[in-house]
């Protein structure tokens, strides 16, 4: 079972004769005529599939209208896969990086095509369902495998993968809170009042570092394939654009921001990328109790990680949802984003106020 693929949405097309001249001229040459469909889901770097004769690839380039290179750095996300493929099955191998803005007008990467589930729309949501069915020890072994294998992502030694010089782990807490904050107001439309009282709260009880390891910054039920045949076997984990070397428990801090529970309300929960028939029976303090047996670190000021990580994914959104505002985007899919920004400041001020997760 294969992602859902659609016509390329409008403002966002590729110029296909160019890409094909360049193709047929580059090392992964397959002959044939060359067909151009998308992936819809992303909402930040734009991601393609390539059919060249009886090949399939996959694209990446920066989506349009970008002004942060930093954050959509296709040569960096080429070459981190190049090394961390070699070690990490999850991870895809890429096999062609182009600097050359000719060729689509942007720099892209292509990669090999994995198949899998995505728990995403209703076609991922519907097989969940049907999988797992009524069975809370299924559901719980699917997201024990998730969380394992984001602590055998923390685990790898990323200095041995040649991946030392990736990031700089010392201080790392500290600069994604502030550098998140400046983000967040760079990109500021409306008002959060809930939201910014989140940060200031997390510029005031910034925590140490409490290690150092990969981590992919995006960990998420819809970043991961899985074997449709047994949702516990994970055979790809996607958007490695924010992988850097830093405290791993901000990476878990992420996922559990995305993790929404039944009192946030079914708009939430019914979001697309939402694997409902989970969050709902499944607590974020099981995941985190799943990552604890895991890994063996110390999790007792999870409150900060998460907090963090809902403010960091209403960022993210608040990034996109500038982004279309300014008319850099026309996908209609991200002009209710200024509602889910304040639905995330209302989820981590509650958690503030309860003083937990």
């Amino acid at each position: 079972m294969n992602p859902e693929t659609v016509a390329v949405r409008s403002g966002e097309e590729i110029d296909v004769a160019q890409l094909a001249n360049y193709l047929r001229s580059s090392s992964v040459n397959s002959g044939g005529d060359v067909v151009v469909k998308q992936f819809p889901a992303g909402s930040s770097n734009l991601t393609y599939l390539i059919r060249f004769g009886d090949a399939e690839y996959v694209l990446r380039r920066p989506p349009f209208g970008n002004t942060v290179k930093s954050a959509h750095d296709m040569c960096r996300e080429f070459n981190v896969l190049s090394k961390l493929s070699a070690v990490y099955q999850p991870a895809p191998k890429p096999l062609l990086f182009c600097d050359d803005e000719s060729a689509i007008g942007s720099e892209f990467y292509l990669m090999e095509r994995r198949n899998g589930l995505i728990i995403r729309g209703h076609i991922g949501q519907n097989h969940l369902r049907e999988r797992v069915g009524s069975s809370q020890e299924y559901r719980l072994e699917v997201c024990k495998s998730f969380i394992q294998n984001l602590a055998g992502l923390h685990a790898l030694d990323y200095a041995a993968a040649g991946l030392g010089d990736l990031g700089k782990p010392e201080g790392y807490a500290r600069r994604q809170v502030e550098g998140w904050t400046k983000r967040y107001f760079a990109a500021k439309t409306d008002e959060h009042t809930e939201l910014e009282t989140a940060i200031a709260w997390l510029n005031d009880n910034i925590l140490a570092d409490s290690g150092a390891s990969l981590v992919h910054n995006d960990y998420k039920f819809d970043n991961v394939m899985l074997d449709p045949d047994d949702l516990t076997s994970i055979t790809a984990v996607l958007d490695w654009e924010m992988v850097t070397v830093g405290d791993p428990l901000m990476d878990l801090g992420t996922t559990l921001g995305y993790w929404m529970s039944r009192e946030v309300g079914d708009e939430l929960l019914n979001m697309p990328f939402n694997p409902r028939v989970l969050m709902e029976n499944i607590t974020r303090q099981e995941l985190v109790e799943m990552y604890a047996a895991a890994s063996g670190r110390d999790v007792s000021n999870i409150l900060f990680y998460y907090v963090f990580g809902t403010f960091k994914i209403a960022v993210i959104a608040q990034q996109i949802y500038a982004r279309y505002v300014k008319g850099f985007t026309q996908d209609k899919r991200f002009a209710n984003f200024d509602k889910f920004v304040a639905a995330l400041g209302k989820i981590a001020a509650c958690a503030l106020q309860k003083s937990s997760i």
